[in-house]
């Protein structure tokens, strides 16, 4: 486990493990990808958002 602070999507509770503890479903990562103004594929990842 690493200490990255995750978030669950169906409940919205915080927490560090990689599933919840409230609904047990998969968390992510509660933290924005890296920026870099050199990002190829950006536009496109914002086109899909």
């Amino acid at each position: 486990m690493k200490g990255r602070m995750r978030r669950c999507g169906t409940d919205g509770t915080y927490t560090l493990a990689e599933r919840c503890p409230t609904c047990g479903r998969p968390t992510a990562s509660a933290h924005p990808p890296r920026f870099s103004p050199e990002d190829r594929y950006g536009r496109y990842r914002r086109l899909v958002s």
